[in-house]
């Protein structure tokens, strides 16, 4: 009687499918120009001229607040369209479907496309930094700037969780018009390109209910420009918000299962 050799996983056999599937996701999207230049030039470019450039003479402060609030513009990119277009793109040229079937851990694909958008955050958060430092005259404490750059690259969550809803619910070409339908004017009403000071009260008041507001009021709390000091409410809300968009993102994955 012929018999089949079942293949028991190990912890290194789960880890390293896990580093390698990151490794794709990452050197896959690196590749591709019309995603990797936007991602990192575009905050970059934004910070090199409304952070330095325009808010030269106005002292420190302006260009430490600057830095907080464009990487957390920069790092949600990455999340958004990691997730989003990602997604979406792969489901629509059946790639979802075959990684589903993959004799692979079932969250290593999510894993993959998380650690991607976290590195992603990582090289963005590194290179406005490196202008705050050089160019900017900004000075921070050691533990200013690990505790800043760790805020960023956990901010990547609610973001990815959100764009994992789009990439599920959306095809390929309308997930780009989508979610810079929510990216770009999100980015604005938070206060992340103007302080919110310049708003009217109920855009202030509006500004709370979006992920990126809260995660920029901890950014700027940090770096001490701003924030109101409610860290623990500001968590709470990104936690849950990223929470619900999971739930979402779990009925979007049965409904494909169920076609």
């Amino acid at each position: 009687m012929n018999t089949v050799a079942v293949k028991h996983w190990t912890w290194r056999d789960t880890f390293g499918v896990y580093l390698r599937e990151a490794g794709f996701q990452f050197w896959g999207l690196v590749r591709m120009p019309g995603f990797a230049l936007p991602t990192l030039l575009f905050p970059t470019m934004f910070y090199l001229f409304f952070g330095l450039i325009f808010a030269k003479g106005s002292g420190n402060s302006a260009a430490v607040y600057m830095l907080a609030s464009y990487s957390t513009f920069g790092i949600m990119a990455p999340a958004l369209f990691g997730f989003g277009m990602g997604v979406a793109m792969e489901r629509d040229h059946g790639i979802l479907a075959m990684k589903r079937v993959a004799p692979m851990p079932p969250m290593a694909y999510l894993a993959a496309k998380a650690a991607m958008a976290m590195l992603f955050a990582l090289v963005i958060a590194l290179l406005l930094f490196t202008l705050a430092g050089l160019f900017g005259g900004v000075t921070l404490p050691r533990a200013q700037w690990i505790l800043l750059m760790l805020a960023l690259i956990a901010g990547t969550a609610p973001f990815s969780a959100l764009g994992l809803v789009i990439g599920l619910r959306a095809g390929g070409q309308a997930s780009a018009a989508i979610i810079n339908l929510i990216y770009l004017p999100m980015s604005f009403l938070s206060g992340l390109w103007v302080p919110l000071q310049f708003f009217p009260l109920w855009l202030q008041e509006l500004a709370r209910i979006f992920p990126a507001y809260h995660l920029s009021r901890i950014a700027l709390g940090i770096v001490h420009q701003g924030g109101d000091g409610h860290y623990l409410a500001h968590v709470i809300y990104l936690l849950m918000f990223t929470v619900v968009c999971l739930w979402l993102a779990r009925l979007g994955w049965r409904r494909i299962q169920d076609r």
